[in-house]
């Protein structure tokens, strides 16, 4: 894998001009596969109308100690001063119920992996609405894990050419039909280094998620950041 030493707010502007030359139709044509398994409907309802500029959507993925809010900040910023219209959201505001994801331990490596996190509401109320025929009205996040609540945040309305960066850990493999996708890997032993005490438990999941799912073979582009100050990358892949 060749890395070419890059800033954080370069990388930024790098990928909001990706995106602004792409276009949204190959998201649009993976959201409709994706949605047709889901059992959802992208059919010509409320929202976007034929020849109009579709929604994007991005994915930074990246263990927590990888700070993939850092890019997904960036990257908004560099696409509003393109003048579009960015939402952030991340994938903690998603998290199940506590009862749900501590239901066989508050440490259990499977249930992390595959129960944490609320795939269906992420579909239902952030990729759903951004699929062609959609409404664009995302809701910026649901549960909060510190008090164990709904957040009952307002829903935004995002015009049809606006842009969803969902960040945060284990976002591949999933299906997410992310117009462009990029994985923030850490080193084994910048991983540990990085992640908080109380987190180290998870750092099995994380071995795992890079064995079974190989982020960086799914995702557009990959950053090496294991010194924060002095990222790295491959650039966003052909194709």
């Amino acid at each position: 894998m060749q890395l070419e030493a890059i800033t954080w707010q370069r990388m930024a502007e790098r990928l909001a001009g990706h995106l602004d030359e792409r276009g949204a139709a190959p998201g649009q044509q993976a959201g409709q596969q994706a949605g047709q398994q889901t059992g959802q409907q992208a059919g010509p309802e409320a929202g976007q109308e034929a020849g109009q500029p579709a929604w994007q959507r991005v994915g930074i993925d990246g263990a927590p100690a990888a700070g993939t809010g850092v890019l997904a900040g960036e990257l908004a910023d560099a696409l509003r001063l393109r003048g579009r219209s960015v939402l952030v959201v991340p994938a903690g505001g998603f998290l199940r119920p506590a009862s749900l994801r501590f239901e066989f331990g508050r440490e259990d490596v499977d249930s992390y992996l595959g129960g944490w996190y609320d795939t269906a509401a992420l579909w239902r109320e952030v990729f759903g609405p951004t699929d062609p025929g959609g409404t664009g009205r995302v809701l910026p996040d649901l549960w909060d894990p510190a008090t164990d609540r709904a957040t009952r945040s307002p829903y935004a309305e995002l015009p049809p050419d606006g842009v969803v960066i969902v960040h945060g850990p284990l976002l591949l493999g999933h299906w997410f039909p992310f117009d462009l996708s990029v994985h923030v890997r850490l080193s084994p032993g910048a991983l540990a280094r990085r992640t908080e005490e109380s987190a180290r438990w998870t750092l099995p999941a994380f071995e795992r998620y890079e064995a079974e799912t190989d982020p960086a073979s799914l995702a557009d582009a990959v950053v090496r950041a294991d010194d924060p100050r002095h990222p790295a990358w491959t650039g966003i892949r052909a194709g």
